[in-house]
């Protein structure tokens, strides 16, 4: 089975967030299955220039923006890659979406249009005796528009297309006036098509082209169709539902694994936690925190934004402080929020630390140093923190929501004697509830025992991609009618 992932990022090559270790690690997975994957990504700088084992390059002419323009075969690990070259559209400082300024490029219709007419090139008779995709895996909103290049392919000539949504609030909205330089007929630009509120949505097209659909958390899959998660794309995902499935996301268990990952001063594991007790005192002094094995550490590794609900965590965080916890912070984000944690680690010095930006490996030691991690988002399609954390025996505070309801055990009595208990819960999106289930995890953390019962049964927990890949691999199956 061939299959090509599109997508605007991978990692390790570049990430801003969960998706690129989605796209970076479901391939590896599913090639153990027997799959044939490629990834088809962006000629960033970073990708060209962590590229390994470049094949074979082929000129592409009449591309979606223009040209010059190819692509380039290779690989980087175990991940085979498909780079689409085109300097005047991806040779820009900035991440891929925006530039130094943090202002969005102006022409992204016309950089991740490029990608999915690529793609649907690679699919079609143009792409010669090459290397033929069966099935177009797309990925968020930068794949939109490959389902829709090839529905207007001639019928015997269309291969199978799915779009996985891993966040439906991003979804690529455009002028109309945009359908021409995308080479895409007028007819499309409908309600039954790529028409959203009389602009062109690339998302859209991807739902409503595409012949199953996916989302990353069976929670999520659910809540997205109703008003209030459905970002006004709801209806359609309620008519589509009996093609709308809830996969839960994996983790690269090679990459994040406390008994070989490399950033860490010591190893550990769940027999022998001995070395999470090293890397809490390492990170303390590294964050300039006082080193008390005593207090417990929250960390947070996000983006700072309020879909993330870190404004409640600057409202409940004096829970912490008042209690004689500590709190570490690494993220960028809206403004009101960096200054905020700025503040509280310039008036809390030793209890409170922020880190700009993101830092892989600082991340790493954070989920190792950590006694406990806080993800209170208001919507979250599934997550990835809370799963490195309960790998790393940090014990996750999280929002009943997404693949946080579906990922974390509240601890009760009941799940506690039944030995299920990873982590701690609540319900409401407001800085009380967010403080009552910090005070709830303080109270935990200085119960030993049942500390130590949480902290092992999540590291027990089995959140690799092997499962996950596996009801990809039967969705392909139902997608391409075998």
């Amino acid at each position: 089975m061939r299959v090509l992932f599109v997508a605007s990022e991978v990692y390790p090559l570049v990430k801003t967030g969960g998706l690129a270790d989605v796209v970076g690690a479901l391939p590896i997975a599913l090639a153990e299955l027997g799959v044939d994957v490629r990834v088809l990504v962006p000629g960033y700088p970073k990708v060209l220039a962590g590229l390994h084992a470049r094949g074979r390059e082929v000129e592409l002419h009449g591309l979606v923006g223009g040209g010059p323009a190819k692509l380039m075969y290779g690989r980087v690990g175990r991940l085979e890659l498909l780079v689409l070259d085109a300097p005047h559209l991806y040779n820009r400082p900035g991440n891929p979406y925006v530039d130094q300024h943090g202002r969005d490029f102006g022409d992204n219709h016309l950089r991740f249009g490029a990608l999915c007419h690529a793609a649907a090139w690679l699919a079609g008779p143009e792409g010669g005796d090459r290397w033929r995709p069966e099935l177009i895996h797309g990925h968020d909103w930068q794949s939109g528009l490959a389902p829709a290049y090839v529905a207007l392919m001639p019928p015997q000539q269309r291969v199978a297309t799915i779009t996985t949504i891993h966040n439906l609030a991003y979804q690529g909205v455009f002028r109309a006036d945009t359908m021409g330089a995308l080479r895409l007929p007028g007819w499309m630009l409908d309600i039954h098509g790529l028409e959203f509120h009389g602009h062109l949505g690339f998302l859209k097209a991807g739902l409503w082209y595409s012949d199953k659909i996916t989302t990353v958390s069976p929670t999520y899959a659910g809540q997205i169709q109703t008003e209030t998660y459905g970002h006004g794309l709801h209806g359609l995902l309620r008519r589509r539902d009996a093609d709308l499935y809830g996969i839960l996301n994996g983790i690269d268990t090679d990459v994040w694994n406390p008994a070989t990952d490399p950033h860490l001063p010591a190893p550990y594991n769940a027999d022998d936690l001995t070395g999470k007790r090293i890397g809490k005192r390492a990170l303390q002094l590294e964050l300039g925190l006082h080193p008390d094995p005593d207090a417990p550490l929250f960390v947070v590794v996000s983006r700072l934004v309020t879909m993330k609900g870190l404004d409640l965590l600057l409202s409940a965080g004096r829970s912490i402080l008042e209690r004689g916890g500590q709190l570490a912070v690494l993220g960028s984000g809206e403004e009101r929020l960096v200054d905020g944690f700025q503040q509280a680690a310039r008036l809390n010095p030793g209890r409170v630390a922020y880190r700009g930006g993101y830092d892989e490996p600082l991340a790493h030691r954070m989920q190792a140093g950590g006694d406990a991690i806080i993800i209170p988002s208001r919507t979250e399609p599934c997550g990835l923190t809370q799963m490195y954390g309960l790998r790393y025996g940090t014990v996750p505070v999280v929002r009943r929501t997404g693949g946080l309801a579906d990922s974390v055990v509240d601890t009760t009595p009941d799940t506690l004697s039944a030995g299920l208990a990873t982590g701690v819960l609540f319900n409401d999106i407001d800085a009380s509830a967010l403080a009552w289930a910090l005070g709830r995890t303080i109270a935990l953390y200085h119960n030993r025992p049942v500390w130590q019962q949480i902290v092992r049964r999540g590291m027990q927990e089995d959140f690799s991609w092997r499962r996950s890949a596996a009801r990809y691999l039967d969705l392909y199956r139902r997608a391409l009618g075998y």
